[in-house]
């Protein structure tokens, strides 16, 4: 599709990815396959800028037709406008006066297509980028990430999710260890994580502890060796983060007010301003919800409600991230599990679509103030122009990671890849 900001078609571009690729393969035409995918492997780790994700995800279906994708004046449009944005060319909902602020930094796809219309099964192939199977579950986004990049060495947890809604992130076959921890509204602290008795007196408890395990342990069966040092594991990370000074970047209560305003007096405000702190602080990757988005009925005043509060947070997030050097080092993620319908039903609502709907992309090697595909105006057709299926979203994140999608581990006794996906060079810089 042509962008708004070149009036030059795709196939005039070459992007960064392909033009590496194009350099490293014309001097090594004789390697053999296995040879080829290793080297592919390296260039995608050598490209890939981004070391963390943020995902703003919006539970419940947020309406495209009333945020990054208006038709104002098709007669779907239910009476609702669309502004001016930073971008020439590029429209969005009037609902999103600062989003279109900084829509410069942002790529729009507004052709995602995914083969799931319930809310559960939808949301599981929203954020792992495969539909649910009854064989194996596969792993979100940032378990993802956090399994294929270094352990970035920090002491509090990696993968958190703030606000979390009914299908939290988690680890799938990668394992529990890898599922989100899970945190509320920011402005309160983590419950039970400080000590709540002198530090002498906690030693002296774990201590006692160890002697009965290690009494425990000895003449069991060895298998169970494994089980024990995963516990004791997990019983290290835990006192190590009740002591870290790190675990202030989930509370920001005590941030001046000048920090804390532009985002929004609302939990969501709060917990996209503690994202920003966890990614400072070095955590991989920081997923926040903002529930309510199902209008199946009265949807102009539900969107409209919910726009309020997502405009300021996700714009102050932007534009935080950028100022702090930070926005070319996280990808962050605005979605939701599907979009509504272009048609009204009967009780001034639109119910599930996910025959085309938008997805938000920035930072971490995304282009800027670009859009990607095109939904009908006249909510006629199902199939959008240039559709992006959702684990073509996965594997481009992935890529942009420095992620090779390819990879492969055996789950459930059977190979399983990270992304079925093909990676959309158009979207990258």
């Amino acid at each position: 599709m042509i962008s708004p900001e070149c009036p030059c078609g795709a196939a005039d571009h070459w992007s960064r990815r392909t033009l590496l690729k194009a350099a490293g393969l014309s001097g090594i035409a004789w390697l053999t396959p296995l040879a080829d995918r290793l080297a592919l492997a390296a260039e995608a780790r050598s490209v890939g800028q981004a070391r963390s994700v943020i995902l703003l995800w919006l539970a419940g279906g947020a309406s495209q037709l009333d945020t990054f994708d208006p038709h104002p004046d098709s007669p779907v449009a239910q009476g609702a406008k669309a502004i001016d944005t930073s971008v020439k060319g590029i429209r969005l909902s009037e609902n999103l006066p600062q989003t279109a602020e900084i829509l410069d930094e942002v790529t729009l796809v507004r052709s995602v297509v995914s083969q799931e219309g319930d809310h559960e099964r939808a949301t599981y192939a929203i954020k792992t980028g495969y539909r649910p199977s009854p064989t194996i579950v596969h792993p979100s986004i940032g378990a993802v990430v956090c399994h294929e990049l270094h352990d970035p060495g920090i002491d509090i947890p990696t993968h958190v999710s703030i606000l979390t809604g009914r299908w939290p992130a988690r680890g799938g076959h990668f394992g529990a260890k890898y599922d989100a921890f899970q945190i509320w509204d920011p402005v309160n602290d983590i419950p039970d994580v400080r000590a709540r008795v002198p530090e002498e007196r906690e030693a002296r408890r774990r201590a006692g502890l160890d002697a009965v395990e290690k009494a425990f342990a000895r003449g069991r069966d060895p298998k169970l060796e494994a089980d024990r040092t995963l516990h004791l594991t997990n019983m290290a990370e835990a006192r190590r983060m009740m002591t870290s000074e790190q675990i202030a970047a989930f509370n920001v209560a005590d941030l001046p007010e000048s920090d804390r305003a532009p985002y929004g007096d609302t939990p969501f405000g709060r917990g996209c301003l503690a994202a920003r702190q966890l990614i400072e602080a070095g955590v991989r990757c920081v997923e926040v919800t903002l529930t309510g988005w199902d209008s199946h009925a009265n949807n102009l005043e539900t969107q409209q409600r919910q726009c309020a509060v997502l405009d300021a947070a996700y714009a102050s997030l932007i534009r935080d991230l950028r100022r702090r050097g930070l926005l070319e080092s996280t990808v962050v993620i605005c979605g939701t599990e599907f979009g509504r319908t272009p048609k009204v039903n009967g009780i001034d609502g639109r119910d599930h679509w996910p025959h085309g709907f938008s997805i938000a992309l920035a930072g971490g090697g995304f282009r800027r103030g670009h859009v990607v595909g095109e939904t009908d105006p006249h909510g006629e057709k199902k199939e959008p122009a240039d559709k992006v299926p959702v684990e073509d979203i996965h594997a481009t994140v992935q890529h942009a990671l420095g992620i090779d999608p390819a990879t492969e581990y055996t789950a459930g006794q059977r190979p399983v890849i990270l992304s079925d996906g093909r990676v959309r060079e158009n979207l990258l810089l």
